[in-house]
């Protein structure tokens, strides 16, 4: 009984974390969408691999952990330019 429910919670265990692993390109339109959604402009988003040092905030983390993306804020464009 005890090997039976120690299989079905690994089991469960493993698919669950299977169903959080996400494509970077997928959260970054989920990231890009919720932004725009806060009327947040003059930014840029990139996906870089985990281990990059920056300054900027990491806002996800995509492909099982194994890349993360970033915000940037940028200047807004001058008018009349």
């Amino acid at each position: 009984m005890k090997k039976t429910f120690l299989a079905l919670s690994l089991t469960c265990l493993s698919a669950s974390s299977f169903a959080t692993v996400m494509s970077c390109e997928d959260l970054k339109t989920k990231i890009e969408t919720k932004l725009a959604g806060k009327g947040v402009k003059n930014y840029t988003l990139e996906v870089v691999d985990k281990k990059t040092e920056t300054t900027d905030r990491v806002v996800g983390s995509c492909e099982g952990d194994k890349k993360k993306i970033i915000y940037h804020k940028t200047k807004a464009p001058k008018e009349g330019a």
